[in-house]
């Protein structure tokens, strides 16, 4: 059997509402013959803290090099309203360097902002499946 393609991934993400995060990461261990290395920095091994200047600028330079690396940033669309100012910056940053976009819609939702909607290459549901093919098709 050949070898599979490891995806290196950001996955994007509050440290307060981290449900979703760790619900997309079970999904993607979970889906048969597709191997990640997630970039993301989870809750339990923060980085610094955000509300300070000094923690924004340096959370804003970590996120940089979390998502220059990366084939693929995943932007789980239902915390955009919450989060606007970390998820807008983590979309500035793919966009900076040229990296795809999928936005997962999480299920039961049925808008998806804008912002997200233009950023995205594409927005896909909260399927295991749809992620992956989402995953492996835009990925750089």
């Amino acid at each position: 059997m050949p070898l599979l393609k490891t995806y290196d991934l950001f996955i994007s993400h509050a440290w307060k509402y981290n449900e979703q995060y760790y619900k997309i990461v079970e999904m993607l261990d979970n889906a048969p013959l597709f191997n990640f290395r997630n970039y993301s920095v989870p809750k339990h091994d923060p980085l610094v803290d955000p509300n300070t200047d000094v923690g924004k600028r340096k959370l804003i330079a970590l996120l940089d090099k979390q998502v220059k690396p990366v084939n693929c940033v995943l932007i789980i669309a239902g915390m955009y309203v919450a989060h606007r100012f970390w998820l807008q910056t983590e979309i500035d940053l793919a966009e900076k360097y040229n990296k795809p976009i999928v936005g997962i819609k999480p299920w039961g939702q049925e808008r998806v902002p804008l912002e997200v909607q233009n950023a995205a290459d594409i927005i896909v549901g909260w399927n295991t499946e749809s992620i992956v093919k989402a995953i492996r098709t835009y990925s750089i």
